[in-house]
């Protein structure tokens, strides 16, 4: 299972990104996908999940409304769409997917909302 996030970045308050994540080595179309937030001394936070068939969503109430994840099943990616960023959502990124209960993760793309 290997996955890779990009499109990590600094950008101002109120600003938008789009991070990718790039997935190999699984059938991609069979599982739910996630991404999670980490800033340091903090618990990893789950932000935000997509079934496998890409039909249905979940967010975290801290992102609702502004940020979007979504999955192209034919690239084998999975992508967050994030708008409105605030100070408060700079951490690294990791999307994940859990297979016969392991979880795998990404090396994580840093996000940086400052002025």
């Amino acid at each position: 299972v290997h996955l890779v996030e990009s499109g990590g970045g600094l950008v101002q308050p109120g600003g938008s990104l789009r991070l990718s994540c790039a997935a190999s080595g699984f059938t991609f179309n069979s599982y739910p996908m996630r991404w999670y937030r980490q800033t340091p001394g903090k618990e990893r936070e789950l932000v935000a999940f997509i079934t496998s068939d890409g039909r249905s969503t979940n967010y975290a109430d801290s992102v609702k409304g502004r940020f979007t994840i979504s999955r192209d099943n034919g690239q084998n990616t999975v992508y967050l769409q994030m708008n409105s960023l605030k100070l408060e959502d700079t951490a690294v990124y990791y999307c994940s997917v859990r297979i016969f209960n392991t979880d795998y993760w990404g090396q994580g793309t840093q996000v940086t909302a400052s002025s």
